[in-house]
């Protein structure tokens, strides 16, 4: 059976009225859950993802784009993680050369220390890369530095820092790793949501209920296995086990501004070592506009649309200021977006989430629920193995050996293409083969912009793509690149996607009305 028949969202959920048991449920279908999900298949266990909106909806789709170690761990001192990171960097640049690629970093210096400093920690990171290394850092002085990066700001400046790091896309990633799953012959659902855990008579979960957002049916699901990852909502998941339980998980904000890319020419990213909160800020090329990010806002509530704070906005804004000789304003401003980081509250009450830890960790309850929190993307596939490891070592399923450090990820591709499609890897020829069989689909979605109907017709077929949103903000990244933009697109977009579906004429104005209504959260007004 080909992945174009497996992942398809009817023939997955006619899956789940076989009635059948599972060996591996999985809940949460962000970067977490489909780590562990692509680790389940791929191992031969029969594995089911459940999601309760779009995969990667949350926190997955709304990263700085970055696949690195995580040099400011290392100023904490944090070898082992920065370790582990830079490896799996590694292992993800081999798997899916399609969506990451290396990319140079520059760090600008205004005085000597500053370079001094910067450059024997990064030759640090350079070692603890090894044999995965993406290339060695070196000293620039002024002159070098202005030829590379001509627009930061000139004044004081003594030099900098160049060293490497990857750039990926998120949520295409996540759709790829959704699609591998698939052809591992496991079995994924999106705008499924679990309302509750099954227990045996000894109290241990074996299963799950879930409701069908679409049709409202309501499922019954037996597992061996239950895995939380469910990112910030972990907690909803594991009150429903234990009611009232103490919260595992406090969100922090990750903000971001996306700009033109005249503010910052030239292909290379700035990283902003230490700003005035003591954070690290980064500008970072990506789809041919600039990302400005991150924050980091400690928060006593969590959503699937967070809110971007508005002296975050203006922190960003002010930071870039004092770097960048083009002064970027809230009216330069193409899209603003936030992502809540599910970090573990620590023992001792703190508001400064710096302090509280990124490494993931495992928790299994009495109940046997495997909860898996904390962590990122790039170690996404680290925190799948040691999840299902962990589930073969509470005694529930036959050993098997992980498959996952070598496995190509869906749309590998070994010649990267440099234009936009290149996101697609391997997918790329089905899609202009769907522009052949009609000339009609090459149309594009909006004047001078690459983005086509024909994408739209794949995201439907091949994707699991069931509203505007998942198209224009997932599949494409049209709302997080210019959100005034995407909601130009909309129309066209329902339209092709209702049709593709067999929706309503109703269907595809409310998703219109849905999809505009939600661009304005990504603007400045």
């Amino acid at each position: 059976m080909t992945s174009k028949q497996q992942f398809n969202r009817a023939s997955s959920i006619a899956k789940l009225n076989e009635g059948s048991n599972w060996d591996i449920l999985i809940i949460g279908g962000g970067a977490t859950g489909l780590g562990a999900a692509v680790d389940a298949a791929s191992r031969g266990y029969k594995t089911l993802l459940l999601e309760q909106a779009d995969f990667s909806k949350g926190t997955s789709s709304r990263s700085t784009k970055l696949v690195h170690g995580g040099v400011r761990y290392l100023a904490q001192g944090n070898i082992s993680l920065v370790r582990e990171a830079l490896k799996e960097r590694g292992l993800l640049f081999n798997n899916a050369p399609h969506l990451v690629k290396k990319q140079k970093f520059i760090i600008p210096c205004y005085d000597f220390f500053s370079k001094a400093k910067y450059l024997i920690g990064l030759k640090i990171y350079d070692l603890l890369a090894g044999k995965y290394s993406f290339g060695k850092s070196t000293l620039l002085s002024k002159k070098e530095l202005l030829s590379e990066m001509p627009q930061v700001e000139h004044m004081g400046l003594t030099g900098g820092v160049g060293y490497f790091d990857g750039q990926f896309d998120d949520s295409r990633l996540a759709i790829n790793l959704a699609q591998t799953c698939a052809e591992q012959g496991g079995t994924l659902i999106n705008y499924v949501k679990v309302i509750g855990l099954l227990k045996d008579k000894q109290g241990l979960i074996c299963g799950v209920k879930a409701v069908d957002e679409e049709t409202k049916e309501e499922y019954t699901i037996h597992s061996k296995i239950v895995i939380n990852a469910t990112g910030v909502f972990v907690d909803e998941i594991l009150q429903m086990d234990i009611p009232n339980r103490k919260p595992l998980v406090r969100p922090s904000q990750g903000t971001h501004i996306v700009l033109n890319k005249s503010f910052l020419r030239g292909g290379k990213a700035m990283m902003i070592p230490k700003t005035s909160d003591g954070r690290v800020l980064f500008a970072v090329p990506w789809h041919n506009h600039i990302i400005l990010g991150t924050t980091d806002t400690p928060l006593n509530q969590h959503s699937l649309e967070p809110t971007p704070l508005e002296e975050e906005i203006t922190f960003i804004l002010k930071t870039a200021d004092q770097y960048l000789t083009s002064k970027p304003q809230r009216s330069d401003v193409l899209s603003v977006f936030a992502g809540l980081r599910p970090l573990a509250v620590p023992d001792k009450d703190t508001n400064t989430t710096k302090e509280i830890s990124r490494s993931h960790k495992l928790i299994v309850e009495n109940s046997k629920l495997i909860t898996i929190t904390g962590g990122k993307w790039t170690t996404y596939r680290k925190m799948g193995e040691d999840t299902i490891n962990k589930a073969i070592s509470i005694g529930k399923l036959p050993s098997k050996a992980c498959q996952t450090k070598g496995l190509r990820i869906h749309g590998y591709n070994a010649i990267k293409q440099d234009t936009y499609r290149g996101i697609y890897g391997a997918d790329s020829i089905h899609i202009e083969q769907l522009e052949k069989e009609n000339p009609q689909l090459s149309k594009p979605l909006l004047k001078g912009e690459p983005y086509t109907l024909s994408e739209v017709i794949w995201a439907a077929r091949h994707e699991m793509a069931q509203t505007v949103e998942d198209v224009l903000a997932r599949r494409m990244r049209l709302l997080f690149l210019d959100a005034k933009e995407a909601a130009s697109a909309a129309k066209m977009t329902a339209e092709v996607l209702g049709e593709e579906l067999g929706k309503s004429a109703e269907w595809k104005q409310q998703q219109v009305n849905n999809f505009v209504k939600l661009t304005k959260k990504y603007t400045l007004h």
